[in-house]
């Protein structure tokens, strides 16, 4: 608002500019009939001389403006961020509540891609329930907490961060084990900020229940390995960008994937039960374009 007063008073101070030049060419042309009019008694008729110059400026508004005013370069005036996303994201929020079931359950193929155009257009990423002829056993399920997983051999919870930011999620603790793909890295000196990321923003998804892994198990998992996906809270819009870094959680557990401390923490799944319904689809980017991390609805 405070861009649109500065321009509109920059204008209104460059016409009061050029009706004070005019005014004054107006007593060198007629000083003597307008002196006389300056001097009336009747206030009207010196509120019309002081308007003179602005009624032949209207009358004539190209010849002035071409003779007397330089246009200066405009900047568009910027579009308010806030408002666009507060709008798509309750564009999003909404289109969920009315595709999604009142449980959480399996989605049939319309809605994964009624879902997967809601999340495209949100996230300006191209989400899809199935990719190259393979998907999950399900896109839509309750995840629950996961602890940190270690990078490297020797990667330990003492050597796992390296900022006291990272630190506050060092109570998650770290899983015995490696992930279902071994260490993210062969070494510490070969973690890049990527190889980091990975860790960082990781789920483990039920690989073991996708159609057709048992016949082809070996493709299936090479096709899963370090996947990129979208995880959205549909309560309140907020998505992840992740990677498939291990596969879990069993079935006994009533859960149907598992989310790193950092991934919970940004869709607000730390309630106290740690656990929720979120939706997870396939992101396609085989350019490797989309970072991973927090995304914001556009």
């Amino acid at each position: 608002m405070r861009q649109k007063q500065s321009h509109y008073e920059d204008i209104r101070s460059r016409w009061e500019q050029q009706q004070a030049a005019l005014e004054k060419k107006l007593w060198t042309s007629h000083e003597e009939a307008l002196r006389w009019a300056h001097q009336a008694q009747d206030k009207s008729t010196q509120i019309a001389v002081g308007s003179i110059a602005g009624l032949i400026m209207m009358a004539h508004p190209g010849t002035v403006s071409a003779q007397n005013i330089t246009p200066e370069p405009t900047t568009p005036m910027p579009v308010p961020t806030i408002d666009r996303e507060a709008d798509q994201l309750q564009k999003l929020l909404s289109g969920l509540s009315s595709t999604l079931p009142d449980t959480v359950a399996e989605l049939d193929d319309n809605q994964n891609a009624a879902i997967g155009a809601l999340l495209s257009d949100a996230f300006h990423v191209r989400a899809e329930a199935e990719l190259q002829g393979k998907r999950l056993n399900r896109t839509y399920g309750v995840i629950g907490a996961e602890q940190h997983l270690m990078r490297y051999p020797g990667d330990t919870i003492a050597t796992h961060f390296d900022t006291d930011a990272e630190r506050a999620y060092i109570s998650s603790g770290m899983a015995p084990g490696r992930g279902a793909w071994g260490y993210f890295a062969p070494s510490r000196s070969s973690m890049t900020d990527q190889i980091k990321d990975r860790e960082k923003y990781y789920i483990a998804v039920q690989t073991f229940l996708a159609p057709g892994w048992r016949e082809h198990t070996r493709e299936m998992s090479q096709f899963f390995k370090y996947r990129k996906m979208l995880v959205v809270n549909p309560e309140n819009g907020k998505g992840v960008v992740v990677v498939i870094g291990d596969a879990g959680p069993g079935v006994s557990t009533k859960k149907h994937l598992g989310g790193s401390p950092e991934v919970m923490a940004y869709l607000e799944r730390q309630d106290g039960r740690a656990k929720g319904p979120v939706l997870y689809f396939f992101i396609d980017d085989p350019e490797d374009k989309v970072p991973l991390g927090p995304i914001k609805t556009l």
